[in-house]
């Protein structure tokens, strides 16, 4: 298995010459088996460059994973190309939406609907399904399982399993620690906790000893202090994560709009620094990065 960072910051894009070596596309990942079945992970912009390359070999069949809609999710779906192309196949994968009652399906019918987008859904030329997912749910492939895993985000929002040539990758999608929203001494206090404790024990079974993790990594200790609730997490509380499952390795990704690139590599700098006795192996995600896995 091998898989390649289409895309790799968080909320916003931020393109621009501070960007350009952890990039400013927002979240994608190509996913791709030993025989080159292909699974995306999430579309942010940084999937309209996939589908330009795709399109130089047609027909193009692929399985797209939203982890949820939040719009840096899904916002380069206008812009892959290969749903405008006859004979391809593109099937999408995703959360229900549990206010409006709609699946998956949804997702493109609204974004391209006027006045957002010139082109509607209904215009697209090329074989699209959808399948809306539930928590555990697994999609069998033959060459690969992708599992689904609810996490924890203001949005519905799937992490998601590859299990594929005999190897594990998990990412998260947009992740914040399960947390307890009362107060010691609160009568709610310790029921909450239990609810939070079993959480995290199911993350963890979850993730126990695969070899990659891709994880929202966005804030500081510090900045969290101020964002709690927002659903994202922080680089010592992913590495955390990574130390109790046994994970292989950890990407830390859903880099801050306003991080540049040398602010990116100093907060590099002194993790590997503080963490050196950890362990653990990990960096910071880059866009164009491919990896083996």
């Amino acid at each position: 298995m091998r898989f390649r960072f289409r895309g790799t910051r968080g909320s916003l894009p931020s393109p621009g010459p501070e960007t350009v070596r952890f990039g400013g596309n927002t979240t994608c990942i190509e996913v791709r088996s030993d025989s080159g079945d292909l699974i995306i992970l999430d579309a942010g912009t940084g999937i309209r460059a996939l589908g330009i390359e795709l399109m130089q070999s047609p027909p193009v069949e692929c399985h797209l994973f939203i982890s949820h809609t939040h719009w840096d999710h899904i916002q380069g779906l206008p812009f892959f190309v290969p749903l405008f192309v006859p004979g391809n196949v593109v099937t999408l994968y995703g959360p229900p939406d549990p206010l409006s009652m709609t699946g998956i399906d949804a997702v493109l019918t609204k974004q391209m609907a006027y006045p957002h987008f010139p082109v509607r859904e209904a215009e697209l030329k090329a074989d699209i399904r959808y399948e809306t997912l539930s928590d555990g749910q697994v999609v069998d492939f033959g060459f690969a399982t992708v599992t689904a895993l609810l996490m924890n985000h203001p949005a519905m929002n799937f992490g998601f399993k590859v299990e594929c040539d005999g190897r594990a990758l998990f990412f998260s999608g947009d992740h914040e620690p399960f947390y307890n929203i009362y107060e010691p001494g609160d009568a709610d206090f310790d029921d909450y906790e239990r609810v939070v404790q079993a959480r995290h024990r199911i993350m963890l079974d979850f993730l126990r000893d695969v070899d990659v993790l891709i994880a929202d990594a966005q804030y500081t200790e510090a900045e969290y202090a101020t964002h709690t609730g927002w659903g994202h997490s922080t680089y010592e509380r992913v590495l955390n994560l990574a130390r109790e499952a046994g994970v292989g390795r950890t990407f830390l990704t859903h880099h801050d709009t306003t991080r540049t690139d040398r602010d990116l590599e100093r907060e590099e700098e002194r993790l590997l620094r503080e963490w050196k006795e950890s362990g653990l192996a990990f960096q910071l995600a880059r866009e164009g990065d491919v990896f083996d896995v």
